[in-house]
């Protein structure tokens, strides 16, 4: 397979010195407007995608996760990282998850080292995570499987949760070494946060949640930068703020009996919808052809 620009990017990307905030996104919409903003790389996180279709990431299928990618892939031209959980499966489900991945134009594949199926009480921070020589053979999968060298394969460990910090290193080394280009990974103190990427040997990347209930630190990109990171997710920096915004409107719609938004302002902010979404190239092809009563092809 021909690599794409934006795999072209996303390894661009990570082979520099810059540090990069993936944002985290669920949809073609948000994708959008992230690239809008000046977003260089997107993240298709589970559990932001899970939410987008109220389940949970654990009840996910692979062809919902390949159609949301298809879509949000189509949407922007900046590179998307997908989150692909445990493979779907062993090694043999994880090659076919790869090619119908590899499909979808996604820059990069995250995988992980838990069970498979995943269950609902990851969310609570309860996580079960395979040998590390299960991983690896995950990892050598997805490598053997893939046309496009270019497609990344980020590997995420929890085992620094599960059996340790020391152990959780040794297994990030021990995938770059199978393949992987990129680590992530979920430090559980401040101290071990500022030794990850001095102990792993390659790119790592943070989960940045502002949202998250077990104590882990949250970093400014400038830290990020300092402490030697090189991409790091928002899984909740939209959805949360989102999630609270359109409760509020909401709310006052049935308290009061209106949405409480200015008019005023919602007339330019609905112009910015109309801008993001490209109305106006579809508004010149449409007075091109079949508003002007000419019929003709456009040009």
């Amino acid at each position: 397979m021909t690599s794409t620009p934006a795999r072209i990017k996303f390894q661009e990307l990570i082979s520099g010195s810059k540090f990069i905030p993936s944002l985290g996104v669920w949809d073609p919409y948000t994708a959008r407007v992230a690239e809008s903003m000046g977003i260089e790389c997107v993240h298709l996180g589970g559990y932001q995608m899970g939410a987008a279709l109220v389940t949970s990431e654990p009840l996910m299928t692979q062809t919902e996760v390949a159609n949301i990618t298809r879509y949000v892939t189509a949407a922007v031209k900046i590179p998307v990282v997908v989150d692909v959980g445990a493979g779907f499966g062993e090694p043999l489900h994880v090659m076919r998850m790869t090619r119908e991945m590899e499909g979808t134009g996604a820059a990069c594949l995250q995988i992980e080292d838990q069970i498979f199926p995943k269950r609902a009480h990851y969310h609570k921070g309860i996580e079960h995570t395979v040998s590390t020589e299960e991983f690896i053979a995950k990892i050598k999968a997805v490598v053997a499987a893939r046309t496009d060298p270019s497609m990344a394969i980020l590997a995420r460990t929890d085992v620094m949760r599960t059996k340790g910090y020391k152990e959780g290193v040794e297994c990030a080394n021990l995938c770059l070494q199978a393949g992987a280009d990129m680590i992530m990974c979920a430090p559980n103190t401040l101290k071990e946060a500022e030794n990850t990427p001095k102990d792993i040997e390659g790119p790592v990347f943070y989960i940045n949640s502002e949202g998250n209930r077990f104590g882990r630190p949250v970093f400014t990109a400038k830290e990020f930068q300092e402490l030697g990171y090189r991409m790091a997710s928002y899984p909740t920096a939209l959805l949360c703020p989102i999630t609270q915004e359109m409760k509020r409107v909401i709310s006052n719609l049935v308290e009061n009996g209106d949405t409480g938004l200015p008019q005023d302002k919602m007339i330019g902010w609905r112009d910015e919808i109309e801008e993001i979404i490209g109305l106006d190239e579809l508004y010149k092809i449409e007075s091109d052809t079949v508003e002007s009563g000419d019929m003709s092809a456009p040009t």
